[in-house]
């Protein structure tokens, strides 16, 4: 709904009174998952863990080239085609993937194999700051939510490396049929914490998807969208909360 002549559409409507005020504190914190609070491991050590598993042989040349391959692959167009909305269901990530998986040589017939070492529980691994930051929230009472795209549920991950209990809920794409920026998503992690979204600061990387948040009145808190190796400036999201 529009409100006046130049404003942006948006999925809620403050009173008056809450247009007027200062805005509230924050009272909780959601985090995008891949590629802000845990990253995929490279694709060196990904193709050597697909290699071992099918006992096929690979090498430093090879990985380079398949490496470059799946970036040429990833842009045909049937291939980009399959990507559109992959995570709004596990089975339309695993056709996805798969279907570009076939392109690359040393995938083929091998295709199985190169999906389960993706979505492996050592496969996804924290940033450096992504746990002393989450063990703050936790000890200043922060609520906690995770809203992702993804194709199941990334608590398996956070399990593996300790971190499961420091996430209150977790809002998955998956689970809803759909993607960010839906509001559908925002808005159930903001209910299943029991917190205001006005209340709310999402944190992520992809200006469309978690940026969108703001449309449900949450606050959004954008990082690099560089690929890193090492922390994100995950550590800013304190300076929201005084």
């Amino acid at each position: 709904m529009i409100y006046s002549l130049f404003d942006s559409a948006a999925a809620y409507r403050p009173t008056e009174a809450e247009q007027s005020e200062p805005v509230p504190p924050i009272e909780a914190v959601l985090f995008d998952f891949s590629n802000t609070i845990f990253k995929l491991i490279d694709a060196g050590t990904w193709l050597r863990r697909v290699a071992a598993a099918t006992g096929r042989a690979i090498d430093d040349d090879l990985i380079e080239k398949t490496a470059a391959q799946l970036g040429e692959a990833y842009r045909i167009p049937e291939v980009a085609a399959m990507q559109v909305g992959r995570d709004e269901s596990a089975e339309k990530h695993r056709v996805a993937l798969l279907g570009w998986f076939e392109h690359v040589d040393f995938l083929q017939g091998i295709e199985a194999e190169a999906y389960a070492a993706i979505a492996a529980p050592d496969a996804w691994v924290p940033y450096p700051d992504t746990e002393p930051l989450l063990r703050e929230l936790r000890r200043r009472g922060i609520k906690t939510g995770i809203v992702s795209d993804f194709p199941w549920d990334v608590g398996v991950h956070m399990e593996h490396f300790g971190l499961d209990d420091l996430i209150d809920v977790r809002v998955v794409s998956y689970q809803f049929g759909t993607e960010k920026p839906d509001p559908v998503l925002f808005r159930a992690a903001c209910e299943r914490l029991g917190v205001d979204p006005r209340r709310t600061l999402m944190v992520g990387d992809n200006p469309a998807k978690d940026g969108g948040a703001a449309a449900s009145g949450l606050r959004a808190y954008l990082l690099p969208g560089e690929v890193r190796t090492g922390e994100r400036g995950l550590a800013h999201v304190l300076g929201f909360l005084e």
